[in-house]
């Protein structure tokens, strides 16, 4: 008798690229900058309106087992002038449970190595279309950074990854909006491809300081701490 595989002969193959485009108001950040008044805030609203809009793309590659996300291999704005950003790459391994995030702020290299920990998200019932694929809401907050998270996943798309370092979800994000639209990541090209191992796997060879997720987010809350009583904006000098 012929066994028959439950699995289906042309399986969609789960992998391939995502590109983002990550939108920045920086007026809407910096009006929650809670030791300027309300006149500053009024005159810096003045001042840029709705020209305070600063866009770049992201990249994220990805297959059922890991991810990473960050930025694009040529990074060029809309003069046309390229430059080396930050260090930025964000890793997921799904299958072992484990992140990597090798992030540049406050003016060194971080490594983040830790278990992977999904946010306490609550799914919405609420649906839009986010590059072509219908997805869900989802919500959470950021207790460290004190930011609301809005996340739309795609039910099609069962990889539990997505944009910035939130995962955790049944289904790819493909749109993160960070406090009501300070910041808002969305999905615009969705390739369905095979992923070249050095395109998602961790680099060999990384430098810089390692810490755990309690040490990163200790490092995260002092900063903001002494930012805020020095008067400074804590996010010129790292990710919002």
């Amino acid at each position: 008798m012929m066994a028959i595989s439950s699995a289906p002969l042309f399986a969609q193959q789960l992998e391939g690229e995502i590109t983002y485009e990550r939108v920045y108001h920086w007026t809407k950040i910096n009006s929650r900058l809670t030791f300027l008044s309300n006149e500053e805030k009024d005159r810096m609203k003045q001042t840029w309106g709705k020209d305070d809009e600063y866009k770049q793309k992201m990249t994220l590659y990805f297959n059922e087992k890991q991810s990473v996300y960050t930025y694009p291999k040529v990074v060029e704005n809309e003069h046309g002038w390229s430059w080396s950003e930050k260090d930025y790459q964000i890793y997921r391994n799904f299958e072992k449970e484990t992140k990597t995030d090798i992030i540049g702020m406050l003016g060194r290299t971080y490594i983040v190595e830790d278990s992977l920990k999904a946010p306490s998200w609550k799914v919405m019932n609420k649906i839009k279309e986010v590059a072509g694929r219908m997805c869900m809401m989802a919500v959470t907050q950021d207790t460290i950074k004190d930011q609301k998270i809005t996340a739309w996943f795609a039910n099609d798309l069962p990889v539990s990854g997505g944009p910035e370092m939130y995962t955790g979800l049944p289904g790819m994000i493909l749109e993160l909006d960070i406090n009501d639209g300070d910041i808002v990541i969305s999905a615009i090209d969705i390739k369905m491809k095979p992923v070249p191992a050095e395109d998602i796997n961790l680099p060999k060879k990384v430098k810089g300081r390692k810490l755990n997720n309690k040490q990163y987010e200790e490092l995260v809350t002092a900063h903001i701490r002494d930012s805020i009583k020095a008067r400074r904006n804590p996010f010129w000098s790292m990710p919002y």
